[in-house]
């Protein structure tokens, strides 16, 4: 009887186990998966960005005859941007795009013309709304990613996500320490 009994035992403890894996498995699956869903997000609105950006040199094209240099910087950008893979190549990417639209927006300030033409101000508040769904998406993506990262580094299930080779999935992060202070505003 007491034989009977430990062996139920045992196979109740055995059974909860496997749940416990299975259930840890699946958990890590889940976070995988929204990890990849946020990434997707930001891609979707990254390519709506590049989509916007020659509409918005088009735009200012004939305004800006002299500003060659600038248009070559964005455009050389964004193909850079569009030809990046991997999440630490497409935030070096994307940071180098951000910056040579901050300085074309920069040129812009130098033709009141352009800045009072219809075309250019409904691509340029186009442009600055998918800039929020950027860092709205990139935002879901880091929490996304966190959560993963957690699940992967503590244990038990770390154990489970080293049987399975779950990695660590890498931040959206600002890669230049400049985009990370505030600007300054002056009203005089």
């Amino acid at each position: 009887m007491t034989g009977t009994i430990v062996f139920w035992v045992f196979i109740g403890i055995l059974v909860l186990v496997l749940f416990y894996l299975i259930a840890s498995y699946n958990s890590l699956v889940g976070l995988r998966n929204q990890v990849k869903n946020a990434w997707s997000q930001i891609d979707v609105q990254l390519k709506r960005r590049h989509d916007l950006i020659p509409n918005l040199v088009e735009t200012a094209r004939g305004y800006m005859q002299h500003e060659h240099e600038t248009f070559e910087a964005v455009t050389k950008a964004r193909s850079e941007a569009t030809g990046a893979r991997g999440v630490p190549q497409i935030v070096q990417a994307e940071a180098r795009l951000s910056d040579a639209i901050s300085r074309f927006m920069v040129v812009v300030e130098n033709y009141p013309d352009l800045k009072a033409n219809q075309n250019f101000l409904a691509v340029q508040e186009e442009l600055a709304s998918t800039e929020n769904k950027i860092a709205f998406a990139r935002q879901a993506y880091n929490d996304a990613t966190l959560f993963l990262n957690n699940a992967i580094e503590m244990f038990p299930s770390n154990i489970i996500a080293g049987m399975f080779a779950f990695r660590k999935e890498t931040f959206f992060e600002v890669g230049d320490a400049s985009e990370r202070t505030s600007p300054k505003v002056s009203f005089s």
